[in-house]
């Protein structure tokens, strides 16, 4: 499984990118878990606002924090 963090580095992408660290740790699963900052690769998936989670290259949610009980619910 492959896991984008897509956002430019901001406070909630961080956020984002713990929240998912521990949805895995906590599902107890392994993944691939990638920070994208740049804006082309960004756009690609159509997302408009940030932080967004992409899941093998399907987007689960975008312009918010998921929680960590959000993304173990689509892990």
């Amino acid at each position: 499984m492959k896991i984008e963090i897509l956002g430019t580095g901001c406070a909630k992408c961080k956020t984002l990118y713990e929240n998912t660290k521990r949805a895995l740790e906590e599902g107890g699963k392994s993944a691939e878990v990638v920070k994208v900052e740049d804006i082309p690769s960004i756009m690609k998936y159509g997302v408009m606002s940030t932080p967004a989670l992409v899941i093998d290259g399907e987007v689960k949610f975008f312009g918010k924090v998921a929680s960590v009980a959000e993304i173990m619910g689509v892990l």
